[in-house]
């Protein structure tokens, strides 16, 4: 079936199912594993087996992301962290342990299912200082200024209007606040049959940001001090033979590493301090 970027509500609703499929899968069968037995070749081993002990099993088997930003976005007691798209809600879990008692991690997320199954884990874990939020990623709802971190793992390719999320992730960040997520990245051109294809939108893959329009959108949005550093480089064969929820068409198999490469990166950026 064919993204079609101009009518947004059907792209939301597509990904809106997938996940919800995902997360009753966890909540019924205690798997979230969609892909073959090889695994997928973006979300497999991104947490370390200390961090993995850390949660419920739901939370990690509902884990569809493609970092570990609550690692690399160097948490601090304190902190008020808001995770954009936060599914089962494992980064909301190690971001509470992270911050401490003193500080706080919200979870949002559009999806009524995996918000259902991270509160369950909320509340199996016993963290007292997480939220999860229902709402969509385009409309934070959270006042102006009020986190100091914003982290997610592979969502905010998810959106179709994603300036629009940059911006409310602007908007909800205090003067001097940092985003610092995890996401997959498009490094050069990605063929237009996997753009336009909804299965690889749902996958991370199709609605993967070009990395110079990245940095340009969070520009656009106000953010200065601009990273993209490369976690996890993705083999376009691999990727076009795995099955289940990174499903791609055959067409990947046209990225060729001199035209252009799908990567997992880190993205970092910080709204300018109050002069």
């Amino acid at each position: 079936m064919s993204a079609d970027t101009s009518a947004p509500d059907a792209v939301r609703e597509s990904v809106r199912a997938h996940y919800a499929a995902i997360a009753r899968q966890v909540a019924n069968q205690g798997s979230g594993s969609c892909c073959g037995p090889g695994g997928d070749p973006i979300t497999v081993d991104l947490y370390a087996p200390h961090e993995a002990a850390l949660v419920p099993a739901e939370a990690l088997q509902a884990s569809l992301g493609c970092g570990n930003p609550t690692a690399l976005a160097e948490l601090q007691p304190g902190d008020v962290v808001l995770d954009l798209g936060s599914g089962g809600g494992i980064d909301v879990l190690l971001s509470a342990r992270r911050v401490g008692p003193t500080g706080f991690a919200y979870g949002l997320d559009m999806t009524d299912e995996m918000l259902a199954l991270a509160e369950q884990n909320r509340a199996r874990q016993g963290v007292e200082n997480g939220r999860f939020l229902k709402g969509q990623i385009e409309a934070i709802p959270l006042p102006a200024e009020s986190v100091g971190v914003i982290i997610s793992n592979c969502v905010i390719n998810l959106s179709v209007d994603k300036g629009q999320v940059l911006r409310e992730a602007f908007r909800v960040l205090k003067p001097g606040g940092r985003f610092a997520v995890s996401d997959v990245v498009v490094q050069g051109e990605l063929p237009e049959a996997v753009r336009r294809d909804l299965e690889a939108w749902a996958g991370c893959i199709a609605g993967a940001l070009e990395e110079r329009e990245y940095r340009a959108l969070l520009a656009e949005a106000g953010f200065d001090d601009v990273h993209v550093q490369v976690t996890r480089v993705h083999d376009s064969h691999e990727l076009a033979e795995s099955s289940g929820c990174c499903s791609v068409p055959d067409s990947l198999i046209q990225l060729e590493p001199a035209r252009g490469r799908l990567v997992s990166a880190f993205v970092r950026a910080r709204k300018p301090s109050l002069q």
